[in-house]
C-alpha cells in the first residue's frame, strides 16, 4: 500500500507485534493451541505444490459455514488443493475434526507486508476466498500485487461496523477497489459497501450461506440418545454462551426448580479456556451437575439438573436434543452467534438485546414467527414457563423457525458458481 494511511496502518502493525506476541503467550495459558505453531503467523510455513486455493475462515463459526462448499470442491476439483488458514485454536481444531488431511491448515499470518510475501510465496494460490468480513489491507494488497484475485464471501457489514470502516475512509476505499468480488448476505450490506467505496458492479447480493447447513442422520440419531439419556425432560440451552451470561440466566432460572424440577439447562461456554469456570458457577446453583467431557467423572441421567457442554464441536448434537434455546453472546455486548443452526432443526430461539451480528436474519426469524427477542434474561423466566405450560408452542414456533431458515437456502450454490469462475478457472 502506497497512501499515507497504508503507511501508518502498516507502522502500528509492525510496532504492535511484541503485544501480539504476548497476548499469544497469555492465551496459552488457558488455550495452549495459541502458543503452537505460531511462526506461521509470520509467514512460515511449509511449501504447498499444485496452487491451492486458499480459504480463510477466522474461527469456529465461519469454518461451519464455510465446509459444505469446502466438500463440495473437494469432490468436484480433486486436482486442486486447498489450503485453509484460521486465527484462533478452536477454529484449526475445527478444520482438523472436518477434513483432518484433506486439506491444508495454517495459522493466518499477520497483516504484516512481508509475513503476506512469504506467505503467498510459500503456497502460491491460484486464488483466495475470505469468509465474511475479515477485511485485511494488507492482505489483498498482497494478493492483488500477486495476481492472486480475492472473493469475499457471506460478507456482512452491520451499521456500527461500518461507521468504523468510514473513519478510516481512503485506506477502505483502496482495499476494497482491489476485491476481484464482494458477496454479501443482504441488500442492506452492500449499501453500506458502497457507501465506502465498493464498486458497485463488483458486489453481489447472495444470501447468507449459513442457511445451507445440512444436519446429518448420526447428529440427530446422537442427540435424540442423550435426551433419553435424561429422561426425556424439557430442556434449555444456553448456546455460545460468553462471561456472565451463565450467571445471569441461572441466576433467573433458579427460582423455577420449584415449580418445575425436572427442567434441564445445558450450558455451552462459547471458548474452550471458559469450561473450568462455567462448570464451577454451575456448582454454586446444583449440585446435580454434569459435564459431557467427563471432568466429574459423572454420566447425565434421570437427575442431571445442569449439563455443561466443555466439549468442541458438539453444539448441533446439543442442538438435537434440547427443546428451547437462548443465544449466547446477546445478552453482553458481543453482538449474538448463528440462530440458524437451531431453526434448522425446528427449535424455537430466544434472542436478548445485542444481536447486531445477525442483525437482518434476527429481525427476519422474529418477523416470521420463529424468534423471540427480549431485553434481559429474566423475561426468559417468563417465555419458559409459558412453553412449559403449552408445549403446543414449542412446535409451533420451531416450525415456523425451521420454514424460515429453509425459505431462504441457495446462497451456497451461487457461491459455487463464483468461486468456480473467478478462482478456479
Amino acid at each position: 500500500m502506497t497512501s499515507w494511511p497504508g503507511f501508518l496502518y502498516t507502522l502500528l502493525f509492525y510496532l504492535s507485534v511484541p503485544v501480539l506476541l504476548i497476548r499469544l503467550w497469555w492465551r496459552g495459558r488457558k488455550a495452549p493451541g495459541y502458543r503452537q505453531r505460531w511462526w506461521q503467523r509470520f509467514g512460515l510455513v511449509p511449501p504447498v505444490s499444485g496452487r491451492p486455493l486458499w480459504i480463510h475462515a477466522v474461527s469456529v463459526g465461519e469454518t461451519i459455514a464455510i465446509a459444505p462448499l469446502v466438500e463440495r470442491l473437494l469432490k468436484d476439483f480433486p486436482e486442486i488443493p486447498i489450503v485453509m488458514t484460521s486465527m484462533t485454536p478452536t477454529g484449526a481444531e475445527r478444520v482438523k475434526a472436518l477434513f483432518a488431511d484433506r486439506v491444508h491448515h495454517f495459522y493466518c499470518p499477520y497483516d504484516l507486508p512481508d509475513a503476506i510475501q512469504r506467505f503467498i510465496q510459500r503456497i502460491q494460490p491460484r486464488g483466495s476466498l475470505i469468509v465474511e468480513t475479515e477485511l485485511w489491507p494488507n492482505m489483498i494488497a498482497g494478493c492483488k500485487k500477486a495476481g492472486v484475485p480475492v472473493i469475499i464471501a457471506n460478507a456482512r457489514l452491520s451499521e456500527r461496523s461500518a461507521k468504523g470502516y468510514a473513519k478510516l475512509a481512503r485506506l477502505t476505499q483502496q482495499m476494497l477497489s482491489e476485491l476481484t468480488l464482494l458477496i454479501t448476505q443482504h441488500q442492506s450490506d452492500a449499501e453500506r459497501f458502497k457507501q465506502l467505496g465498493m464498486p458497485a458492479e463488483r458486489i453481489l447480493v447472495s444470501g447468507s450461506i449459513k442457511f445451507d447447513i445440512q444436519v446429518d442422520d448420526t447428529t440427530r440419531l446422537r442427540g435424540r440418545q442423550l435426551r433419553e439419556q435424561f429422561g426425556g425432560r424439557f430442556t434449555l440451552i444456553l448456546a455460545s454462551s460468553h462471561e456472565d451470561e451463565e450467571a445471569q440466566l441461572l441466576a433467573a432460572i433458579s427460582p423455577l426448580w420449584e415449580r418445575y424440577p425436572d427442567l434441564l439447562v445445558m450450558l455451552v461456554p462459547r471458548h474452550p479456556e471458559r469450561f473450568e469456570a462455567v462448570y464451577r458457577i454451575a456448582l454454586k446453583y446444583s449440585d446435580d451437575v454434569v459435564c459431557r467431557s467427563g471432568r466429574n467423572q459423572l454420566l447425565p441421567d434421570v437427575t442431571t439438573r445442569i449439563y455443561v457442554g466443555d466439549t468442541m464441536g458438539d453444539l448441533m448434537l446439543l442442538y438435537a436434543a434440547a427443546d428451547l434455546v437462548v443465544m449466547g453472546g446477546s445478552f453482553v455486548n458481543v453482538g449474538g452467534h448463528n440462530p440458524l443452526e437451531p431453526a434448522v432443526l425446528g427449535l424455537p430461539i430466544v434472542m436478548g438485546p445485542h444481536h447486531f451480528n445477525f442483525a437482518a436474519i434476527s429481525e427476519a426469524m422474529e418477523q416470521a414467527g420463529g424468534m423471540q427477542r427480549v431485553q434481559q434474561m429474566s423475561e426468559v423466566t417468563d417465555l419458559l414457563s409459558a412453553y412449559m405450560q403449552r408445549p403446543e408452542m414449542l412446535s409451533e414456533v420451531g416450525s415456523k423457525a425451521m420454514h424460515y431458515a429453509d425459505s431462504q437456502r441457495g446462497a451456497l450454490d451461487r457461491l459455487y458458481r463464483e468461486v468456480s469462475t473467478h478462482l478456479l478457472s
